[in-house]
C-alpha cells in the first residue's frame, strides 16, 4: 500500500528546505566575515544587537500587516525576495583601505636592518615558512631628523643628496632583502621579523648609498612605511588595529556591510513569522505535525551548511576566506524557495475584528508573561552560540585554520541531522508525554550542559559530539514556542502573534545577549564566557521549575494536568482562553 501524501503541505515542506537551505551558507559565516573585515567584537556583538531589535519590530509589523489585510503569501514572496536581494549585495562591500605596514630602522655600529615586532605567532610562524629564503624589493619612506642627515651626509657615501632641502626631510630607501630572520623572545610571547639590508647597501632618493653608521655617532632609528607589493606580507605586518565601534561608525564600508544586513533580517523576520503561521493554518487541527514540517529546513541547513562550509576553504587562499561562493548559493536556494511559495495554498479562516486587544489579553496571563520570560533567556543562549561560538573555535584553533571552514560545516551539519531532525520529528509526540513546561526547563538545562562542555574545548575538534545537544536547545525549544504561540493565539491573530514571540526571542532575547556576548568576549575570553553563560542557565533553570511548582501548587486549573501545560489544537485553547483559564 503506497503512503498517502498531504499535496498541500508538500510546498511548505520545499519552503522550509530551500529556505534554510539558502540562508545556511551566509547566517552562520557573517560574525567570521566581520572579524575578517577587521571589527571587533564589541562591534560585532553591538550589530548582533541590534539586528534582533530590527527583527523584533519588523515580525509582529509583518504579522499584522499580513493578518489585517489577508496579504499573507504575497508579503511572505516579497520578503523571500528581499532576504535574497541583500544578502547577495553583501558580496559587494566594498574594501577597508589598508595603510602602509609599518617598521624599525635601525642603523649603528656598521650594520643597517629593518624590522617590525608581533606577539602574534600565526603571523611570525606564517613569515618563517612562506619568506626565509625569499628576495623581496621593497621601498620604505623614513622621517628624519637633523642628526640622521648628518650621519647620512657624513658617513653613507653617497652625493647628490647633500645638503637636504630642510633638515627634517623625509628619506626613501629602495632596498632588496634576501634574508628574514625571525627571533622570539623566551620570556615574553613577544617575537620579531628582521629584514637585513645585505652589505647596507641601497638605493636613498634615488641615489646609491652604503648604509653605514658609526659606533661613534648618536643610535639612528625611525619609523617607515614599507611597501614591497606583496599583498599577503603586508596583510601580516600592516598596522592593523581592530576597527573599534567609533572608527566603524565613520566607514562607509561599515554602513553598506551592516546596512545589508539589516534588510536581510527583515526580510528573514517576515519570512519566519508568516511562515510559520501559514504552516499552522494549513495543519488546522493538526498542530502537532508542525515539527515534521520544519524538520525539511534542518535537512536543508544541515547539507548545505557543510557544503559551504568545504566550498569557501577549497576556493580560499591562505588564512583569509573568500565567501564569494556562499552568496551565489544562496541567491539560487532562495530563488527555489520562491518558486515553491508561489504553490501554497493558504487562506486565512478567521479574522481579528481587534487585532491589538487580542494579542494584548497575553500579557494578562501569568503562564505566557513566564512563556514569553522564557523566550528571552533562551535569546540570551541562542545569541553566544549564533554569533560567537564559530569566533571561539578559530581561536581554540590556532594558526592552522586551513580546515576551520569545514569544521563549522561539520558543526553546523551535526546540529542540524543528530539534533534537530530527530527532535523536530519527534516533538509533537514529546510534547505529548511531557507538556510544554517540563519542555520549557529541559531546554534550560540543555543550554547550562552545553555551555559549560564549550567552556572546557581544548581541541576544536572535540566540538561535535557537544553539537548533538542542538536537538534540545534548539530542535525542542522552537517546536516548543512556536506551538505554545499558536495555542494561545485568538482566532485571527496567528501570525501576529507568531511575530510577536519571535520579537520577544530575537528582538530582547538574543539582541541583549549578543551585546552581553561580545563585550565578555573582549574582556574575559570565550572560555570564561561560555562558563558564566552555563552557571546562569543552571539557575535560570532551577528558578523555572521552581516557580511551575508553585503555579501548579497555587494556581491550578483545568488548563494544566500533572504540572505541564495540555498539548491543544488552536480552537480547543481557544475555549479554555475564552473561559479565563489561560489567564490564571
Amino acid at each position: 500500500m503506497r503512503p498517502k501524501v498531504d499535496k498541500d503541505l508538500l510546498p511548505m515542506k520545499a519552503h522550509y528546505f530551500f529556505f534554510n537551505a539558502g540562508t545556511a551558507p551566509v547566517v552562520p559565516f557573517m560574525p567570521t566575515l566581520a572579524k575578517q573585515l577587521g571589527y571587533s567584537n564589541v562591534v560585532v556583538g553591538t550589530m548582533y544587537a541590534i539586528l534582533p531589535v530590527i527583527g523584533m519590530l519588523a515580525k509582529p509589523l509583518c504579522g499584522f500587516i499580513a493578518d489585517r489585510y489577508q496579504r499573507h503569501r504575497s508579503l511572505f514572496i516579497a520578503a523571500e525576495i528581499l532576504t535574497a536581494v541583500a544578502f547577495f549585495a553583501i558580496m559587494f562591500t566594498p574594501a577597508i583601505p589598508q595603510q602602509l605596514p609599518s617598521v624599525t630602522f635601525h642603523c649603528h655600529a656598521g650594520g643597517a636592518n629593518f624590522h617590525f615586532c608581533t606577539e602574534d605567532q600565526c603571523t611570525l610562524n606564517e613569515i618563517e615558512r612562506d619568506y626565509q629564503d625569499k628576495a623581496l624589493a621593497c621601498k620604505l619612506n623614513c622621517p628624519a631628523q637633523a642628526f640622521m642627515w648628518d650621519i647620512i651626509c657624513k658617513d653613507w657615501n653617497t652625493t647628490g643628496l647633500c645638503p637636504p632641502a630642510n633638515d627634517n626631510a623625509d628619506i626613501d630607501i629602495s632596498a632588496t632583502f634576501t634574508n628574514l630572520l625571525v627571533e622570539r623572545n623566551e620570556t615574553s610571547n613577544e617575537g620579531c621579523v628582521f629584514f637585513s639590508v645585505p652589505h647596507i647597501h641601497a638605493e636613498v632618493n634615488g641615489h646609491n648609498a652604503t648604509m653605514y653608521c658609526p659606533k661613534d655617532k648618536p643610535y639612528f632609528s625611525s619609523i617607515c612605511s614599507m611597501d614591497c607589493n606583496d599583498t599577503y606580507l603586508d596583510s601580516k605586518i600592516a598596522d592593523s588595529p581592530v576597527i573599534s565601534t567609533t572608527a566603524a561608525m565613520g566607514l562607509y564600508q561599515f554602513w553598506w556591510f551592516f546596512g545589508m544586513l539589516i534588510i536581510s533580517w527583515i526580510g528573514m523576520a517576515a519570512v519566519v513569522s508568516i511562515g510559520d503561521a501559514i504552516c499552522f493554518g494549513i495543519l488546522g487541527e493538526r498542530a502537532h505535525l508542525y515539527g515534521k514540517q520544519r524538520l525539511y529546513g534542518s535537512v536543508g541547513w544541515g547539507i548545505f551548511s557543510i557544503l559551504a562550509g568545504v566550498l569557501v576553504d577549497k576556493m580560499s587562499n591562505g588564512v583569509e576566506k573568500d565567501y564569494t561562493i556562499v552568496f551565489w548559493m544562496t541567491a539560487v536556494l532562495i530563488g527555489l524557495d520562491v518558486v515553491a511559495s508561489m504553490k501554497l495554498k493558504h487562506t486565512q479562516t478567521h479574522l481579528s475584528p481587534n487585532i491589538l486587544k487580542d494579542v494584548g489579553q497575553m500579557f494578562l496571563s501569568i503562564r505566557c508573561l513566564i512563556f514569553f520570560i522564557w523566550c528571552i533567556f533562551i535569546g540570551l543562549g541562542t545569541a553566544l552560540i549564533w554569533n560567537f561560538l564559530f569566533v571561539h573555535l578559530e581561536t581554540l584553533g590556532g594558526c592552522d585554520a586551513t580546515y576551520m571552514k569545514t569544521l563549522q560545516g561539520f558543526v553546523m551539519s551535526i546540529q542540524c541531522f543528530c539534533g534537530e531532525l530527530p527532535f523536530f520529528f519527534f516533538s509533537g509526540w514529546i510534547l505529548k508525554k511531557i507538556g510544554h513546561v517540563n519542555a520549557m526547563s529541559m531546554v534550560l538545562f540543555g543550554f547550562g550542559v552545553r555551555f559549560i562542555l564549550y567552556s572546557m574545548l581544548q581541541d576544536p575538534w572535540y566540538v561535535l559530539p557537544i553539537e548533538l545537544l542542538n536537538g534540545v536547545t534548539f530542535g525542542l525549544f522552537y517546536a516548543t514556542m512556536a506551538s505554545y504561540a499558536s495555542i494561545v493565539a485568538p482566532p485571527g491573530t496567528e501570525t501576529t502573534m507568531q511575530g510577536l514571540v519571535g520579537a520577544i526571542f530575537e528582538g530582547v532575547g538574543v539582541s541583549v545577549g549578543s551585546l552581553i556576548a561580545g563585550y565578555l568576549f573582549d574582556s574575559i575570553g570565550g572560555g570564561h564566557t561560555f562558563e558564566i553563560f552555563g552557571v546562569a542557565a543552571f539557575v535560570a533553570f532551577i528558578i523555572h521549575v521552581c516557580v511551575q511548582m508553585y503555579l501548579q501548587r497555587h494556581h491550578s486549573s483545568s488548563d494544566t494536568e500533572n504540572g505541564t501545560v495540555k498539548y491543544l489544537a488552536p480552537t480547543d485553547a481557544m475555549h479554555m482562553l475564552n473561559d479565563q483559564e489561560f489567564l490564571t
